[in-house]
């Protein structure tokens, strides 16, 4: 006599035995929720995509940047390169920075920390949003500089995914630095503050070194001014500068070591 068949269970899998979802897809979540809050935002917005499309059109449109053209560069070609910079510090410095900040007010990090996502993920979650936001970012600005007159090359184009990545990497890193060290309100004037300072005089969309003596040495240390550089050389004579890259790699490695010891969850 044969055993009998064995028959599958039927219905759906009892609530308490289904399986936890893993850590890449709980990192995923977060940070399409992170990506989501930061796009839908208004002020955001402006901040992400409004302010540096302005930018870029303002730059194309009057002769700010004619002295840093070389050859057959155009304006767009010129300006491109810093409205990128300045879509990180949009995104990575203010966007997120501002945002962890009124999230550490409120609590909000305080209990994600404590779930399964664990403080890693949370973390992890953040940078993924910021590259996605940074990703539509540049194509929003790449589709507004070719209609400018942007003429790029692909080695270029590709020459500049690593060095936004890395320049993101540093800024997110001095960004949760400040809104884990400091009150949401505080966090608020000193990030926007840094921007606008970083934005008009930082290297971003002007070279340091059209800044007068003493002052172009010492803005050439700044994360923003070693961004400007190594994109503007990206792009306009296709080499990647190693003294710029250094000065990033420093940057980053400094800004997220000062950000695990110093920053606070509640």
């Amino acid at each position: 006599m044969s055993a009998p068949a064995q028959t599958a269970a039927s219905g759906p899998e009892p609530a308490g035995r289904r399986r936890a979802a893993s850590l890449a897809r709980r990192v995923l979540a977060q940070a399409r929720f992170e990506t989501m809050t930061m796009v839908r935002n208004g002020e955001q917005l402006l901040l992400l995509v409004i302010l540096p499309v302005l930018a870029l059109v303002a730059l194309t449109a009057t002769d700010l940047l004619d002295p840093y053209r070389t050859g057959d560069a155009s304006r767009a070609d010129v300006a491109v390169p810093g409205i990128l910079v300045l879509c990180v510090l949009s995104s990575a410095f203010s966007g997120q920075g501002i945002q962890t900040g009124f999230d550490r007010r409120y609590g909000v990090l305080r209990y994600l920390s404590t779930t399964p996502l664990g403080r890693g993920g949370l973390i992890a979650g953040k940078l993924l949003a910021i590259l996605a936001v940074l990703a539509l970012q540049y194509l929003l600005v790449a589709a507004v500089a070719l209609w400018l007159g942007w003429d790029p090359s692909p080695g270029a184009v590709l020459s500049s995914l690593p060095l936004l990545v890395l320049v993101a990497l540093t800024f997110t890193g001095l960004g949760l630095l400040i809104a884990g060290t400091l009150r949401a309100e505080a966090t608020l004037a000193v990030l926007n503050v840094v921007w606008v300072a970083l934005a008009a005089g930082g290297g971003v969309i002007f070279p340091a070194a059209s800044l007068p003596g003493w002052l172009s040495w010492l803005v050439g240390w700044l994360p923003s001014a070693a961004a400007g550089d190594a994109l503007r050389a990206c792009f306009l004579e296709g080499t990647v500068p190693v003294a710029s890259v250094i000065v990033l790699a420093v940057w980053a490695g400094l800004s997220w070591a000062a950000t695990v010891k110093c920053f606070k969850w509640v």
